[in-house]
């Protein structure tokens, strides 16, 4: 009756020791993620490794934040749409939307609750409708909740 009990604990251990972890880096992988393409020549650092607050994640330096709501209304731009947005990963450094509303690299502008930023848009690969991940330093300038589902409109610039 006693191996009835061992036996499956054992081979549940088995299976564990011939099985990769889900997080355990692939065959190949460096051990550190590869740097998301910019358009800022001196892109923020990715956030330290024991980074747990919002402020330890947010990387973004105050001439970064300054320059992002320095939104010159004058400054044609393309108006690409709404979209609804999440927070993004906290691991990836900037003042980004990644969106299927573009298919390049751009730089363009956010607007939520009458507060605008000059963001990067980044192509998401979604399909249209599918909406739209923000950076957690975008999330911050523009006052949105970081559990919110916002609804931001998007322009190019």
């Amino acid at each position: 009756m006693k191996l009835l009990l061992i036996l499956p604990a054992f081979a549940l251990t088995a299976c564990g020791a011939i099985m990769p972890s889900a997080t355990a880096p692939g065959p190949g992988a460096t051990g550190t993620a590869a740097a998301a393409a910019t358009l800022n020549p001196t892109p923020p650092p990715r956030p330290p490794a024991a980074a747990r607050t919002v402020t330890e994640f947010d990387t973004t330096t105050d001439a970064d934040r300054a320059a992002a709501l320095d939104v010159e209304v004058d400054t044609p731009s393309a108006a690409l749409g709404t979209t609804l947005a999440t927070l993004g990963s906290p691991t990836e450094p900037g003042i980004w939307l990644k969106t299927p509303l573009v298919d390049e690299l751009t730089p363009g502008r956010v607007s939520y609750n009458g507060t605008d930023a000059n963001v990067e848009l980044r192509p998401s690969g979604g399909s249209a409708g599918s909406g739209s991940q923000i950076s957690l330093a975008a999330m911050r300038l523009l006052n949105i909740p970081l559990t919110e589902i916002a609804e931001v409109t998007v322009s190019a610039r």
